[in-house]
């Protein structure tokens, strides 16, 4: 899945979000979500897929490992949580 950071729009502001894959969803109100972009290389002017994981906060329990999220970034909730989930785009067969 590649994806590039998009700009959302809310009434506090712009945010970044992304589109990641569940990778993790053993917290309560918490998942790792895995998001792969293409960067180019300088040097070499060549695409690589870069990979991160982000802790995201997940209210409701609702996604599980395999599925396709968007998420976007908010204020700190925890030492590692940035990110809060927005919606589940497909889930996992």
């Amino acid at each position: 899945m590649m994806t590039v950071g998009s700009q959302q729009k809310t009434e506090r502001g712009t945010r970044k979000t992304f589109t990641g894959e569940v990778v993790s969803a053993a917290m309560e109100k918490s998942a790792v979500v895995e998001v792969q972009t293409a960067v180019k290389m300088t040097k070499y002017k060549k695409a690589a897929r870069v990979r991160k994981k982000f802790v995201v906060h997940d209210e409701n329990n609702e996604c599980s490992v395999g599925d396709t999220v968007r998420i976007a970034e908010t204020r700190p909730l925890s030492k590692r949580k940035r990110w809060c989930l927005i919606e589940i785009v497909e889930k996992a067969k």
